[in-house]
């Protein structure tokens, strides 16, 4: 398998390219050059299969020409360990629960999918790689924790001051070895900003072996459609149209499951669910894509005020609009809103959802009642409530427990290296110490 810049679509690499680069040279990023559609007899089968196996045929039906098979399902059973169950909190409604991981977000899967495979390439050169990763909370935690102690490898993980919860904060400044922590004087778009940067940067390039772990790496988007495949799996017996809302801040979630569609995955419709950050939500409505600084809300891993991965979302439907909002839906919601539901979901079910997993909620009901339509509707609960614990708390008018692995990160000190937002700091930073 080819795949090609966005940017330039007679620019071709191989996998290992695509992947250790992770930002093609003319600042596009890398898809595939064709997505294979897998036979009607794998989704007669997808409810009997597990979550591995499953995973295991769609990653096949893609990298399969660039990965050995023994590899591959090694790389597919290291990151699929654990489940991602959907859990019906009202009629017709849903959620998939994406935080059984290690870190207790969504972004596990892509992770350490992600930390095997370059871990699997690395072994094939002498030069260390390292993995420049921006953050606005989740991603950092997930990819820290995926490439601990993963040889040949070192990551540096970029994260807005004072803009992620502490216990997200404290699961990548904790962990040293060969992870270290930049507390950034900006926004996430400054942090990400500085990773893109950084590839540009030709005396960078040549000094270091310099790739991405953030969405824009391919590697953590083809293993993010796994889970709509397995979630299908859990609810096709009501044989009714499937809708998925995700909430979304780089959209990286998102094309995971555009990706998972194209595969032949019988997707009715996406609802993109975003907080105030709404620029997709308005280029669905206006035809207008207006990026600008992000705001800051209670769901701050989706504070992005220039989704990166949208660029993904055009390129699959070849920048027709007709095409992208016949499957998309977009709305946004206000934080207080996102915490009215958080309340009313907790008052009619007892359930608990963290404020990214509320958007989504939100979403889902509005699209199901504008559209009028007998559907089976799930929204993705992206992290565990506890990683958002003073937040939640505060909705909620009580205490929620923290799980034991959250505990272990509070417990220890963290370790972080404050710089500025400015290049020339970053980029002596990385010439000193790397």
């Amino acid at each position: 398998m080819k795949f090609y810049s966005t940017n330039t679509k007679n620019l071709k690499v191989d996998l290992k390219e695509a992947v250790t680069q992770g930002l093609a040279p003319d600042n596009g990023l890398y898809m595939p050059e064709r997505i294979p559609v897998l036979p009607k007899s794998f989704f007669e089968k997808l409810p009997s299969l597990t979550f591995q196996e499953m995973s295991f045929e769609v990653a096949k039906n893609i990298l399969g020409e660039d990965v050995p098979d023994a590899e591959l399902r090694r790389i597919v059973e290291h990151t699929i360990q654990f489940d991602a169950p959907v859990v019906k909190i009202e009629d017709d409604v849903y959620a998939l629960e994406l935080f059984h991981g290690p870190t207790l977000a969504f972004k596990d899967f892509g992770a350490r999918f992600m930390s095997q495979l370059l871990g699997y390439f690395a072994k094939q050169q002498e030069q260390e790689i390292v993995i420049l990763v921006a953050t606005s909370g989740d991603t950092g935690s997930a990819v820290a924790n995926g490439f601990l102690g993963v040889k040949g490898t070192r990551v540096v993980v970029l994260y807005p001051s004072g803009k992620v919860s502490d216990i997200q904060e404290k699961q990548f400044t904790t962990l040293g070895q060969n992870v270290t922590a930049l507390e950034v004087d900006g926004t996430f778009d400054d942090c990400q900003n500085l990773v893109k940067q950084a590839f540009l940067d030709e005396e960078l390039k040549k000094k270091f072996f310099l790739t991405s772990a953030n969405s824009i790496n391919i590697a953590r988007l083809i293993p993010q459609s796994f889970y709509y495949f397995h979630a299908w799996g859990q609810v096709s017996k009501r044989n009714k149209p499937v809708v998925f809302s995700v909430p979304s801040g780089n959209f990286g979630n998102l094309t995971g499951g555009l990706l998972a569609k194209r595969m032949g995955l019988p997707i009715h419709a996406f609802v993109a669910t975003t907080n105030a950050n709404d620029v997709v939500p308005e280029y669905l409505h206006t035809k207008l894509f207006n990026p600008r600084p992000s705001k800051q809300t209670i769901s701050n891993a989706m504070d992005v005020g220039n989704p990166s991965n949208f660029v993904r979302l055009l390129d699959l439907y070849n920048n027709d609009f007709d095409a992208v909002s016949a499957d998309i839906t977009g709305y946004a919601f206000t934080d207080e809103e996102t915490k009215s539901a958080m309340r009313h979901v907790l008052a009619s079910t007892d359930y608990v959802m963290d404020p990214h997993g509320a958007v989504g909620y939100l979403g889902l009901k509005k699209y199901l009642l504008e559209k009028d339509i007998d559907a089976t509707g799930i929204f993705l609960e992206t992290a565990h409530p506890a990683k958002f614990k003073e937040v939640v708390d505060v909705t909620l008018n009580r205490s929620i427990d923290i799980p034991v692995p959250l505990q272990k990160f509070m417990a220890k000190p963290k370790k972080s290296v404050p710089v500025k937002k400015e290049f020339g700091d970053f980029k002596s930073y990385l010439k000193e110490n790397l």
